[in-house]
């Protein structure tokens, strides 16, 4: 026996509008839990030369970035290394990598975007000196063609706690 969504009860048509409100969601993670796996970067990545993921500052190779924002800073490593693990832990970054040897710093963690979670790899790397540290940062999607701005103005906001 079948039942039109016009004859059925309240809860019923509640229950359909949900779930074609939240299939796309759930797959979407779906797709995300299977071709977009955790994998480990342990030295700085470079932006692919017409990507629009991707965003970098420093090392010589800015890619989406202001070229005269300067990438030595007056704080010195041990206080930028601080500012980037609060970063994460209030951005609930997952670290895949860290490394320190208490004047040079590395880490690489995973940021998802709000809604959709889609997962960013961003990677910090903090150089101490006496002026006090250069900073080169690279923030990427892993998934996708483009990223709506996003990875510049996230390394902008760290840039931005760093000075």
């Amino acid at each position: 026996m079948r039942m039109s969504l016009s004859n059925a009860s309240l809860p019923v048509k509640v229950v359909f509008f949900v779930g074609l409100f939240v299939s796309p969601w759930l797959f979407t993670q779906a797709v995300i839990l299977v071709i977009a796996n955790d994998e480990n970067i342990e030295t700085m990545p470079t932006c692919d030369s017409n990507s629009g993921n991707c965003a970098h500052l420093g090392g010589g190779e800015n890619y989406r970035m202001n070229l005269s924002i300067p990438t030595q800073i007056e704080i010195n490593s041990s206080h930028a290394w601080d500012i980037i693990q609060d970063y994460i832990d209030e951005n609930n970054g997952k670290i895949l990598v860290e490394s320190d040897n208490g004047i040079n710093f590395y880490v690489h963690f995973v940021e998802k975007t709000n809604f959709w979670q889609f997962p960013d790899d961003v990677i910090v790397q903090i150089s101490g000196n006496e002026e006090g540290c250069i900073i080169e940062m690279h923030s990427e999607s892993r998934l996708g063609w483009g990223d709506i701005g996003v990875n510049p103005d996230r390394l902008n906001r760290i840039y931005e706690l760093l000075v």
